[in-house]
């Protein structure tokens, strides 16, 4: 059995993901992994874990339901998402990685960098990019 894995914000992008990441998993017999990664450090404190395990719990309700094998992992460890994602994808033998997409400007790609674009670049299995409706 292979394994799909979803790189998940609860923003629009990240539902538009994840609900592609299920279809694939489906679609491939495959577990499904998500990763749920933060930065750390001070800024995330006891609030923000609060809530952060919250939105995970719907996830988890969501995928209880979707009939696939899943796994959920939330990162904490000070690496950006993208690292987070592509070694977990290289340790697990992915098949695929799922990430969602979202507009931005030219400047705020200049400034803040890209996950994606060094998912879609660096991952050394395909990558499916998904928009929110």
């Amino acid at each position: 059995m292979g394994t799909v894995v979803v790189g998940y914000v609860p923003k629009p992008e990240g539902e538009a993901a994840l609900t592609a990441a299920i279809a694939e998993a489906r679609l491939r017999s495959s577990t499904l992994v998500v990763v749920n990664s933060h930065r750390g450090g001070e800024s995330f404190d006891a609030e923000k874990s609060a809530k952060s395990d919250a939105e995970m719990d719907a996830v988890k309700q969501k995928l209880e339901g979707s009939g696939v094998d899943f796994e959920i992992r939330q990162l904490v460890r000070g690496f950006e998402p993208a690292e987070d994602l592509i070694g977990l994808a290289e340790s697990m033998d992915a098949e695929l990685i799922v990430i969602g997409l979202r507009r931005r400007t030219p400047v705020g790609k200049l400034i803040l960098g890209s996950n994606a674009q060094r998912i879609l670049l660096d991952a050394r299995c395909p990558v499916l990019a998904v928009k929110p409706d």
